[in-house]
C-alpha cells in the first residue's frame, strides 16, 4: 500500500516491526558467534556495526536469466508513473515472473511431491552461518565442472569442519559471465535445455553435505545446483527428498570469505510455490 502522506511518522505497527526485524538480525548474528567460537564458550552478544553487508543477488529486469524452457521472462508493468493531481509524484507497477529464474530459491517441493512449498521452508535453512566452496580455478577451464566429495575435503582441511546447521554455497566464478546468456548457459537456443554447459555440484559431493554435515541448504553462481549438461537432475532429487532448499544464480561470492559469514536468503513469500525470487545478503565481520 502506497504510503500517500510523505510527512506521516511510523505507526505502533511499523515501529514493532523495525524492532522486531532488529531482534531477529541480533540473534542471527549471535547464533553465528556460537557456531564460530570454541566448543562450550558462552554465545557472545554481536553488533551488526561489526559486519559489512555483501549483496549476492542479481537485479530482476528483462535481461534476467531464465531456464531456457521458459521463455516469458521478467517484465515490470508501469501502472502509473507521474504527477497526479494533487500535486505529487506517484509511481506504481506491476511484475510477471516465472519461479525459477534469476537469483531464486528452489523450494523441495520442486523435485518433491511431498517436499516443503516455499512458504513451509523455516528460518533456520534460510538464516545460518555460510560456507563458501571455491573451485573457480578448476571451473574457469571446464564448464563441466562437477563438484566432487574432494572439494569438500580440501576445504575442511584448510578451513575446519563445515557445521551442522551451515549453509554451503559454490563458488564457480560462472557468475562474471552474466547476463550473457550464451556464455552462462554454454548455449542461447530458445527454448532449448539440451546442450547448456556449466559446472554444478555431483551427486556424492550433495550426499555428503546432506547426510554427514548435516547443512540446511545448498547454493551455487550458475543457472542450477546440478552440472549444466544433466538431464535427470541427481542433486535436485536428493536435496529435495531431504527437505534442503537451494539457491540458484547467486552473484559476488568472490566478496566472501571461506568462512566466517551469515547468510541470509530471504525467498519471496509464495503459498505453495515451488520456488521464488530471492533476495540473498551475506553479513561478513569486518
Amino acid at each position: 500500500m502506497p504510503n500517500m502522506n510523505n510527512t506521516r511518522l511510523l505507526t505502533p505497527y511499523h515501529s514493532r516491526a523495525v524492532l522486531a526485524l532488529s531482534l531477529a538480525l541480533a540473534t542471527a548474528l549471535s547464533v553465528a558467534a556460537s557456531a564460530t567460537s570454541a566448543p562450550g564458550a558462552a554465545p557472545q552478544a554481536m553488533d551488526p556495526a561489526r559486519y559489512r553487508s555483501v549483496d549476492l543477488t542479481h537485479p530482476f529486469e528483462a535481461q534476467t536469466i531464465y531456464w531456457p524452457s521458459d521463455q516469458s521472462g521478467f517484465t515490470l508493468m508501469t501502472l502509473s508513473r507521474g504527477m497526479t493531481d494533487k500535486g505529487y509524484f506517484y509511481a506504481a507497477g506491476a511484475i510477471q515472473t516465472p519461479e525459477h529464474g534469476g537469483t531464486h530459491m528452489d523450494a523441495p517441493l520442486h523435485f518433491s511431491e511431498n517436499g516443503q512449498t516455499v512458504e513451509q521452508v523455516t528460518l533456520d535453512h534460510l538464516i545460518a552461518p555460510l560456507a563458501v566452496l571455491d573451485v573457480s580455478l578448476a571451473a574457469g577451464g571446464n564448464p563441466d565442472y562437477e563438484i566432487t566429495q574432494g572439494d569438500i575435503i580440501t576445504y575442511e582441511a584448510s578451513n575446519g569442519p563445515i557445521g551442522r546447521g551451515s549453509i554451503v554455497v559454490a563458488r564457480t566464478g560462472w557468475s562474471s559471465r552474466w547476463p550473457d546468456r550464451r556464455e552462462y548457459l554454454g548455449d542461447d537456443a530458445p527454448g532449448e535445455a539440451d546442450n547448456l554447459h556449466f559446472p554444478g555440484f555431483g551427486a556424492e559431493a550433495v550426499r555428503l553435505l546432506i547426510e554427514q554435515r548435516g547443512v540446511v541448504a545448498v547454493g551455487i553462481d550458475t543457472a542450477s545446483v546440478d552440472l549444466g549438461k544433466s538431464s535427470e537432475f541427481p542433486v535436485h532429487r536428493l536435496l529435495a527428498r531431504a527437505n534442503v532448499p537451494s539457491f540458484e544464480n547467486l552473484t559476488d561470492l568472490d566478496q566472501l570469505p571461506a568462512k566466517g559469514a551469515l547468510m541470509l536468503a530471504l525467498p519471496m513469500k509464495i503459498a505453495g510455490g515451488s520456488g521464488a525470487p530471492l533476495r540473498a545478503v551475506a553479513l561478513v565481520p569486518r
